[in-house]
């Protein structure tokens, strides 16, 4: 028996809407691991600046202590928080210290 102009239309949009999804799939699974890569960014940033900066190393040791799901504390359980070199004080001469 041969395919009605319905069936055959039916059949063609039933196609094009499986390539939307995974057209739609890909777009989403490219944006979480931009996300993802984003994040690992500014986490190595943050490590990296609270070696150097108390102010950070401070912050960096809060945020760890206030996290609130434990499976994401317990990854923390055995690490050490970097301690940071004091923070160099703004002479008045500095200019980006607000007047």
């Amino acid at each position: 028996m041969a395919e009605t102009e319905l069936e055959k239309a039916e059949k063609r949009y039933a196609q094009a809407k499986a390539r939307l999804q995974s057209i739609r799939n890909r777009e989403a699974t490219k944006q979480r691991k931009l996300d993802t890569r984003r994040k690992v960014i500014l986490g190595g940033a943050l490590l990296d600046l609270a070696e150097r900066d108390s102010g950070a190393a401070t912050m960096l040791d809060r945020l760890v202590r206030n996290l609130a799901r434990e499976q994401d504390r317990k990854a923390f359980a055995d690490w050490e928080a970097p301690t940071g070199s004091p923070s160099p004080a703004r002479s008045s001469s500095d200019p980006d210290t607000p007047s």
